[in-house]
């Protein structure tokens, strides 16, 4: 497409987790980071803001956000280890309002939930889109920037952060992760969300992906990733 550009970084994040919406006592990761969540780190870097109004219960996708094409893949599988967390969650209706008091005003509603964790994981993350933002990638990695950016990356959960991200070539191997259609048995499959919508999780999607064979990024890895409220482009 003409006027735009490519971009390839590796991340190397020493403890990852990347979770789908889920609830329970245990918690799993995809094996990889999803394209929304790459989507969401190459704005961040480039100091382009993807949140929308602060005012509402869940903050929701700025609906105007830059579309980009996002495919992922690893160098380096992480890991899988679990820990134990105490979770406060929130009760339905009257359950449990006989601890409240117990509490003096504190939570009260807390549990013990197993989480998963990726230890070690060495990922690519490329995206595909106009130049004038491309270049703004790199340029946030190197603070030149002038504008401000929200917070700091972190590798799907604010306790774990990565140890760098790196610009590397285009033609960078790895085990890219292609999305899969028709019915042939293929190992490894995995869903990784796509575009996502924070309010109405009905209309997230999650496609199935599956990692080929150790090279350059293929044509079937890359996915187009935009706020779910915009028109398809």
């Amino acid at each position: 497409m003409s006027g735009d550009a490519t971009i390839v970084l590796r991340v190397d994040a020493p403890f990852s987790a990347w979770r789908w919406l889920q609830a329970g006592v245990y918690r799993g990761t995809f094996p990889v980071i999803p394209p929304s969540a790459a989507w969401g780190l190459v704005l961040n870097l480039a100091a382009i803001e993807t949140r929308g109004s602060l005012a509402e219960v869940v903050t929701p996708i700025r609906g105007d956000a830059p579309a980009l094409d996002i495919a992922v893949g690893v160098q380096r599988p992480g890991e899988r280890s679990t820990l134990f967390q105490q979770l406060h969650s929130y009760p339905v209706g009257n359950s449990g309002k006989e601890l409240a008091t117990r509490t003096f005003g504190n939570k009260y509603w807390i549990a013990p939930a197993k989480r998963e964790v990726l230890v070690g994981l060495i990922a690519l993350v490329a995206a595909r889109g106009p130049s004038a933002i491309i270049a703004r990638v790199g340029r946030g990695l190197a603070g030149d920037l002038p504008e401000p950016r929200y917070g700091l990356p972190f590798a799907g959960d604010n306790q774990f952060l990565f140890s760098s991200i790196d610009v590397v070539t285009v033609d960078e191997p790895a085990r890219w992760y292609e999305r899969l259609s028709g019915d042939d048995p293929v190992r490894e499959t995995t869903r990784l969300t796509t575009n996502i919508d924070r309010g109405d999780a009905s209309r997230t999607e999650a496609p199935l992906f599956a990692p080929g064979a150790i090279g350059p990024c293929p044509p079937g890895a890359w996915v187009r990733i935009r706020p779910v409220t915009a028109t398809p482009s």
